[in-house]
């Protein structure tokens, strides 16, 4: 699978995210089950809905009961998180292994936390973006919003050369 497939999923799971733009949303997947593009999706979900955890605990005036319920939620997420990576692991592996004459082996960074990469940078372009689109900040705020977007895209398109 290439990095643009992998990217256009991101961005549909990122999109769906803020139709509701809430951290209880339900989410329909798109992908049939035991695909990679299913898995892909789950991926960016679990990442796009932590994102937002993350943010609702940083605000400074949350109750101490809902932070720490929040932490277990950032928590059980993170876990998911590393679930969903050793599983699109596993599908790589098997490809390689019944498309290969060899006995594969991974000997780098998995292709699971190339993903993982990829799917934080897709957050990460989406936010700044929206950054770049506000207009109750500076005109100062904006270019350097701008400035960061470019070097953001720039690291995808440098990863995806190699995916």
């Amino acid at each position: 699978m290439k990095a643009k497939t992998c990217n256009d999923i991101f961005v549909k799971a990122i999109d769906y995210y803020h139709i509701h733009n809430k951290v209880d949303s339900s989410y329909p997947n798109p992908f049939e089950k035991e695909t990679l593009e299913f898995l892909l999706f789950e991926k960016c979900w679990i990442d796009t809905v932590q994102w937002h955890l993350e943010d609702i605990i940083r605000n400074p005036n949350l109750d101490p009961k809902n932070g720490l319920a929040i932490k277990h939620r950032i928590d059980s997420s993170n876990q998911k998180r590393t679930d969903i990576v050793e599983e699109i692991d596993d599908y790589y592996f098997r490809f390689f292994k019944e498309n290969s004459n060899s006995e594969s082996k991974i000997n780098t960074e998995s292709p699971g936390w190339v993903v993982d990469r990829l799917s934080i940078l897709s957050l990460k372009i989406f936010h700044m973006n929206e950054q770049t689109e506000r207009k109750d900040v500076s005109e100062k705020h904006i270019l350097n919003c701008r400035e960061k977007l470019s070097i953001l895209k720039n690291q995808k398109i440098d990863l995806s050369s190699i995916f």
